[in-house]
């Protein structure tokens, strides 16, 4: 007899997303949503060639070995601005961002029922502090439309968690007495921090409004970091901050931002951005560098080149410098990069990180000092650039290390399971 439906936990992030449930035992799981892994990067790739669309790993692979289509990625990242009525082709077809958002999440739904054996209807779904920066109704319009396109996927009820919470909800099932914490939760596209007390006898109790002294946010994340770092040392060797012939100017910045972001690499495939940049080619003093640009984007490496700086900002957490190539027909984009240059490209991140973490200790009225656990959670925080300072600024903390891709999908499903109720048996 099929189990009766389940109350999960749905993190969907700019990067990875994962779905969790409590079992009758009280402990929570993470699905396996992709080839027995418990997280599946937030990937699609619409294929031309099968007419499929693949997700996750999967996704990715038929994208980097030359398969033609469709790549999407960082979707979370465009709610609650103006690009979520942006439309975009596949194959003769258009479709807008919330489509895209929900045929996602239409694809973990599935995954998590088969793997349930059940129907999931109700879910508590993960959202950050502040999807856009210093304007409420944006951020309001960002939960909106992130409910639309979780609810067109067939979940009944429907509720929100702040991410950082659901990583404290994680923590508390470790902890033996009463903490005050620090939650730091750097993900792909925000940076969101929360002061919560934490203990055992707290854990039980499903309103834990009264525990959450301040949260605050700021729309900073890995993906930024990818930005930053590929302005910094990638695009100058494809013209960025390059001279016109004539001295008198330098090149257009705004095709190499969105040439370095996700999100806007789709914008620069059209032909009037292939004459721009062709009538950039003839009045810039380096114009081969920029005929590599056109090369590029006209052969639609734009996605490829955005994980390949991925990949060096990720070596770049054990190494103190990595090589950087990548091929543009039979031409290389060549450059180093030292853990000293993404420190210099994180700079203003950084500075912004830290003063988010001082308005949310000021509005719980604390000190750094009086932080007994300094949580860290999200891929963003293995960053040297972010754990050095981290650390630096919370040096009497217990730094507690949570699984990053994981914690605040277990806290979801926690939370679900307080909420909605019942559990599956263990």
């Amino acid at each position: 007899m099929a189990p009766m439906t389940l109350a999960c936990g749905l993190d969907f992030g700019t990067s990875n997303s994962t779905m969790g449930f409590v079992g009758a035992d009280g402990i929570p799981r993470l699905l396996p949503l992709e080839d027995g892994r418990q997280t599946m990067p937030s990937v699609l790739f619409f294929s031309f060639e099968d007419n499929l669309v693949h997700f996750g790993r999967q996704a990715v692979a038929e994208y980097v070995t030359g398969g033609e289509g469709r790549l999407m990625r960082s979707l979370k990242s465009v709610l609650g601005t103006s690009l979520i009525g942006d439309t975009t082709r596949v194959k003769g077809r258009r479709y807008d961002f919330i489509e895209i958002l929900g045929i996602f999440i239409a694809e973990l739904k599935r995954r998590a029922e088969t793997d349930l054996h059940g129907p999931v209807e109700n879910v508590v779904v993960g959202r950050p502090v502040h999807f856009v920066d210093d304007d409420m109704e944006a951020d309001r319009a960002a939960e909106a439309q992130l409910e639309d396109a979780v609810r067109k996927q067939g979940f009944q009820n429907i509720d929100f968690q702040y991410e950082p919470i659901a990583a404290a909800l994680d923590y508390e099932r470790q902890v033996s007495d009463e903490r005050l914490a620090l939650i730091v939760d750097l993900g792909g596209g925000t940076s969101d921090f929360s002061v919560v007390r934490v203990s055992p006898e707290r854990a039980r109790s499903v309103e834990r409004a009264r525990d959450i002294l301040s949260t605050a946010g700021v729309h900073v994340g890995g993906t930024d970091f990818d930005r930053l770092l590929s302005m910094a040392k990638v695009m100058p060797q494809l013209g960025l901050g390059s001279e016109t012939k004539d001295g008198k100017r330098y090149l257009p910045v705004a095709p190499y931002y969105d040439l370095s972001t996700w999100h806007r690499i789709n914008r620069l495939y059209n032909a009037q951005t292939l004459r721009d940049l062709r009538g950039t080619m003839r009045e810039a003093q380096g114009a081969e560098r920029v005929e590599t640009m056109i090369e590029l984007i006209e052969d639609r490496l734009g996605h490829r080149l955005v994980g390949a700086v991925e990949a060096a900002k990720i070596e770049l957490s054990d190494a103190a410098e990595t090589a950087f190539q990548f091929a543009v027909r039979e031409r290389q984009v060549e450059t180093s990069m030292t853990i000293n240059d993404l420190t210099q490209a994180l700079e203003h991140s950084v500075a912004r990180i830290e003063a988010t973490i001082a308005e949310t200790l000021r509005r719980a009225g604390v000190n750094a000092g009086e932080i007994d656990s300094l949580i860290l959670t999200g891929g963003s925080t293995q960053v040297p650039a972010i754990a050095n300072r981290l650390r630096a600024l919370f040096p009497t903390s217990e730094l507690v290390r949570t699984d990053v891709l994981g914690s605040v999908g277990l806290g979801l499903a926690l939370d679900a399971a307080r909420k909605f109720g019942p559990a599956l048996p263990a």
